[in-house]
């Protein structure tokens, strides 16, 4: 039987980088090939391509930052200010970020002992941290899904 951390990252990088089991896609899949313009566009009131793709990777470097001996200091009020993107390189750098992120934070979820899976994140109001690995989880699904229904309507809609 798989131990339980590792169980965790590997849905952790399914639903990033390289698995299609529960959504047959992953958010870096759901990614390739936006283009800046088809990721900054506005549809009605949704948020854009970018915005998504900044607010996942908020969460996951903010809990990050915690794996790595730092403080949490995420607010949701900030969790969609992102940085404008207005060039290839831009959005390739938030693209880059996430990636590199996402890898880090499975990469010390498969580190981490049954102890501190169950051990409380930060404050015990916050849960378990694998209660917060499995919310990250879960986040991502939620928005991953939003990402490719937008995908869609950005390529049927002509960018100006």
């Amino acid at each position: 039987m798989m131990a339980q951390a590792t169980q965790l990252a590997k849905r952790f990088r399914e639903v990033h980088l390289d698995g299609d089991w529960v959504a047959a896609t992953n958010l870096r899949a759901a990614l390739s090939g936006v283009t800046w313009q088809q990721a900054t566009k506005k549809i009605g009131s949704l948020n854009t391509i970018a915005a998504l793709a900044f607010h996942i990777n908020y969460y996951i470097a903010g809990i990050l930052k915690v794996f790595e001996g730092g403080s949490l200091d995420i607010h949701d009020r900030y969790s969609f200010d992102a940085p404008p993107i207005g060039s290839q390189a831009n959005w390739e750098q938030l693209l880059n970020k996430l990636w590199t992120d996402a890898e880090a934070f499975a990469a010390h979820v498969q580190q981490m002992s049954e102890e501190q899976l169950e051990s409380a994140f930060t404050n015990e109001k916050y849960g378990s941290y694998q209660r917060n690995i499995d919310a990250m989880i879960e986040h991502v699904y939620y928005h991953l899904g939003q990402i490719v229904l937008l995908r869609k309507l950005v390529q049927e809609t002509p960018v100006h």
